[in-house]
């Protein structure tokens, strides 16, 4: 990428003829020009680097003894692509005039929290199985499809949109990629959105049902599984945050002033995904749901619409929803 020192966007500047911006160091060019206009601090992407690749092994571990196939490859899938991101933040503390590691930032990073969105549906599953199909407005499998096949639509937007902004020629460019990226940022926000209020609207049919006496055991006197309700609303929340802050964030495009500023996104991209990754695995569903959690008969249990799904916790505990 080549670099005019009177354009305002370095990355529409390709065409450019007076030096390469991959060229340039921090001793040799004002760090204005940059991809970023700070140099990413070490001691804190060092710090996001090694709490992901630590949870990966974690996540490797707990998701081989409980077998839970489609939560581990979802959290793996989050965790490898922020590892990649921030080990990408971290070359650019050394030189943050390089191109590449702020194309694999700004893609990994901005796409990541997807998979952990995708790894909380799977969980409302086995939720509604646990407290009866009857309380769902669908059954427990229509909603990992659905905010599934969202996250996959919001994941293709954002990715091409990242692409495409920072690979722009020309400004115009440019802001039509961010254009894209913000619109998958922005249905993310929405499809949270939508499985938060369904959740509520659940969550409301439940306690109405354990009001009037119904004659079903509810899981959720099980201190540990509570525990595990609250863990999963935390880690929704923190990624709610995140998405909604990258949004404004773009809003202002990539020369913008909260853009350029690596305090904000440490806190508010960063930290919020740092929870949600050691919240799901402090409250790992194996933890709750032992080997039972991919058994056939809890999904098609739950689909039955009889609320005659039988689960064994970890602890041998059996409960009937």
């Amino acid at each position: 990428m080549s670099l005019n020192l009177t354009s305002p966007s370095p990355s529409a500047a390709a065409n450019s003829t007076k030096f390469n911006i991959n060229d340039c160091t921090l001793s040799t060019c004002p760090i204005k020009y940059a991809q970023v206009h700070y140099d990413p601090s070490l001691a804190g992407n060092a710090l996001y680097l090694t709490i992901f690749i630590v949870l990966l092994f974690v996540h490797v571990l707990l998701g081989i003894r409980y077998r839970t196939w489609g939560f581990m490859g979802s959290l793996i899938g989050g965790l490898v692509l922020e590892i990649i991101g921030y080990a990408a933040r971290v070359q650019m503390h050394f030189n943050p005039f390089l191109s590449n590691p702020f194309l694999i930032y700004l893609i990994c990073l901005t796409i990541g929290p997807v998979f952990l969105t995708a790894a909380i549906y799977l969980c409302l599953a086995r939720i509604i199985v646990v407290y009866g199909r009857q309380y769902a407005r669908f059954a427990p499998r229509t909603y990992t499809i659905f905010f599934i096949c969202c996250d996959i639509f919001s994941l293709v937007l954002q990715a091409t949109g990242g692409g495409m902004a920072d690979t722009a020629r020309t400004p115009a460019q440019e802001q039509t990629g961010i254009n894209i990226m913000i619109a998958g940022l922005s249905f993310q926000v929405v499809s949270l959105t939508l499985f938060v209020l369904l959740c509520f609207d659940f969550a409301w049919n439940v306690r109405k049902a354990r009001n009037i006496g119904a004659p079903l055991q509810i899981i959720s006197s099980r201190a540990r599984f509570h525990g595990f309700l609250y863990a999963l609303g935390l880690a929704t929340l923190t990624i709610y945050i995140r998405s909604c802050f990258r949004v404004a964030e773009l809003q202002g495009g990539f020369n913008g002033s909260l853009a350029n500023e690596e305090v904000p996104f440490m806190i508010l991209e960063g930290a919020m995904v740092t929870i949600a990754s050691i919240t799901l695995t402090v409250a790992h569903p194996g933890l709750i749901f032992g080997k039972s959690w991919g058994a056939a008969n809890i999904i098609h249990g739950g689909n039955r619409g009889d609320g005659a799904a039988k689960l064994e916790l970890n602890d041998g505990s059996h409960f009937r929803g």
